[in-house]
């Protein structure tokens, strides 16, 4: 009698670590990556299928700090914030379009300092686009009204300037640890031809990375047409896609291509709803006159943005809105290029460093506030 419960108990450990092995099994099945990664004429391409390694949710935010509380006086406000920085401190540069000048706050979000001003001297700015800090702790600024870029110290003290009178509609300059600098620009020849470029420090052309020829008809709006985004690796290698399809190029220092993500995924329609918004936006209640045309795709692009953050992650804001319209989400690769997970983000993330994200948001008043979140992974 004794051996039959010893052998009933040792069968139903036996069961029991079955169906834990089962368990443990399907858990592994749900985290495998279903892409390929191969070798097409000597670049490395990462094919990935339209779902994530991880459906759970393994990427979380806890919100830690806001700048921008009117209660706290002027220093604290903003007329348009256009660009957010971070440097290796933590301390934040807020580049405010209207007022012409950054304004600088510590890790905790003090007030330190506000840099530059509007006006045509040397530290003065006109319309100031996008800035930046370069691995060498500059302060690099796009001030696409003067046509200049500036450069400063962390400190506020202007170092030089550097003319774009030669290099029209410069846009989103990102400068490598060699000093080099990437961005786009845009000409006229007989249409409009958007050229992504690698400049050295002082502005001369090493190589061009993509250019565009965008047919421009008198008369005729193209709307929602691909755009070009870029990023710049620890390594100095630059992460580059253009929106009419879902592939991200990776290039070495050199401009040779290395490696390709590639993403398949269901395309996105443009609803009435955004037709008609931007028409709202644009013409008013009077809409489209009647000497103008729109040419409406029928899908967005594969994307409209991307973002890399410290760690070689790269951020992909897609078209797919969260469901209650708040935001959108967004595909995050990690650096070899494979589809981790889909994160929903209700605000566009301006910069990722050091596990934190900081974002422009308004609040219910309409002023706009910097915010920080805490980034954590479970992965």
């Amino acid at each position: 009698m004794e051996k039959m419960k010893n052998k009933e108990w040792f069968a139903l450990i036996i069961i029991f670590f079955s169906i834990y092995m089962v368990l443990i099994s399907c858990g592994k099945k749900k985290a495998e990556w279903k892409g390929t990664i191969e070798e097409e004429n000597g670049v490395t391409v990462v094919r990935n299928p339209k779902e994530p390694i991880y459906r759970e949710n393994v990427f979380s935010l806890e919100e830690e700090l806001v700048i921008g509380e009117e209660n706290k006086g002027d220093e604290y406000m903003f007329s348009e914030i256009i660009d957010v920085a971070i440097d290796d401190e933590e301390n934040i540069y807020i580049l405010d379009l209207k007022d012409a000048h950054i304004k600088v706050f510590n890790k905790n979000g003090e007030y330190l300092r506000t840099i530059g001003r509007r006006g045509q001297g040397p530290g003065e700015m006109q319309r100031a686009t996008n800035i930046t800090i370069t691995p060498g702790n500059e302060i690099l600024v796009n001030d696409r009204g003067a046509r200049f870029l500036h450069f400063f110290k962390l400190n506020g003290d202007y170092i030089k300037s550097l003319s774009l009178a030669s290099i029209p509609f410069f846009h989103r300059p990102k400068v490598d640890s060699q000093h080099n600098i990437i961005a786009r620009y845009m000409f006229m020849d007989k249409s409009a031809v958007f050229v992504l470029a690698k400049f050295d420090s002082e502005l001369n052309l090493i190589f061009t990375i993509f250019s565009n020829e965008l047919a421009v008809t008198p008369g005729v709006l193209n709307l929602f047409a691909p755009n070009c985004f870029w990023g710049i690796a620890n390594d100095d290698s630059i992460i580059w896609g253009y929106s009419n399809k879902y592939e991200f190029n990776i290039l070495d220092r050199a401009g040779r291509v290395i490696r390709k993500i590639i993403k398949d995924y269901n395309p996105v329609e443009i609803t009435q709803e955004e037709k008609q918004k931007w028409i709202m936006d644009t013409y008013g209640k009077e809409g489209i006159p009647p000497n103008e045309k729109v040419n409406w795709n029928k899908n967005h692009n594969a994307f409209q943005s991307m973002n890399i953050d410290d760690g070689g992650r790269i951020f992909v804001q897609t078209y797919e809105r969260i469901s209650d319209g708040t935001g959108y989400y967004y595909d995050v690769f990690d650096p070899e290029g494979k589809y981790i997970v889909k994160i929903p983000l209700k605000s566009r993330p301006f910069i990722f460093k050091k596990s934190k994200l900081y974002t422009v948001e308004e609040d219910k008043e309409g002023y706009q506030l910097v915010k920080r979140y805490k980034v954590r992974w479970s992965i």
